[in-house]
């Protein structure tokens, strides 16, 4: 039973991290920590834009005040899964063979995302549910959506704090600036491939790290940046293409 033992002291150590004083500073006073929570929050609102109109559907034939209740209740069941899964992956992904499978599952979610437009999501309806069973399917939705973040987002940290952060202003932001995001695609629509790349280069990152190869935080952010730059310059230049062809 030493192995039941280790395992319970690792989970309850780094369940400890959550309440600790001194990785709460450290993660706020580090840029890198910050540059990492920024690319999270980046991540997640390319990726869930469309998701927050898919929640809107699911409670629509709910009162208005309604509404606001069982979206605010699947919000704080997406932070009760991420600290769940947060506490438990950090101790998994300890493993080389948990990190293969993470990469694994990321270049999937890539491969779907470029070549199979697995990206979108289907028709949500949820007609004449009560409310206690709409924010159930909510709550399981909000799950649903936030199992891809959370995989990728171990691509980049192991740092309860940063991962914790990243996922909070990531649901934040799926849900109060989702239209902005949606805006964003519309007018550059390749972003929403470019989230697909972004994932399959954060699983290379993790799979390089399953064989002891750690990819500096300066050449991740490089690449990060360089990428989503040079999409909005190659939609603006394909626009501008487009446009003089016509005339």
């Amino acid at each position: 039973m030493d192995w039941f033992s280790d395992f319970f002291r690792s989970i309850s150590d780094n369940y400890g991290h959550f309440f600790s004083w001194s990785d709460i500073v450290g993660t706020l006073s580090d840029p890198v920590s910050w540059g990492i929570i920024g690319s999270l929050v980046l991540l997640e609102g390319l990726l869930s834009a469309d998701n927050a109109l898919v929640l809107a559907v699911m409670v629509k034939h709910l009162p208005k005040e309604q509404q606001k209740k069982a979206l605010f209740y699947g919000i704080l069941g997406a932070y009760l899964f991420r600290f769940l899964a947060i506490g438990l992956g950090t101790y998994l992904i300890g493993f080389w063979e948990v990190k293969v499978a993470g990469a694994l599952y990321l270049f999937y979610i890539a491969y779907k995302g470029l070549f199979k437009g697995g990206g979108e999501e289907g028709e949500t309806k949820n007609r004449g549910a009560s409310f206690w069973k709409t924010v159930l399917l909510v709550e399981l939705m909000d799950i649903a959506f936030s199992i891809d973040s959370v995989i990728a987002a171990f691509g980049l940290s192991n740092e309860v704090w940063v991962l914790f952060l990243g996922g909070i202003l990531g649901v934040l932001m799926m849900r109060g600036v989702a239209q902005l995001f949606l805006k964003l695609i519309a007018r550059f629509p390749e972003l929403e491939q470019t989230a697909f790349l972004l994932i399959a280069i954060i699983a290379g990152k993790m799979l390089a790290g399953a064989f002891g190869y750690e990819m500096p935080h300066v050449v991740f952010f490089t690449i990060l940046i360089a990428v989503f730059v040079g999409t909005i310059l190659y939609s603006s230049g394909k626009k501008k293409r487009e446009a003089n062809r016509k005339v």
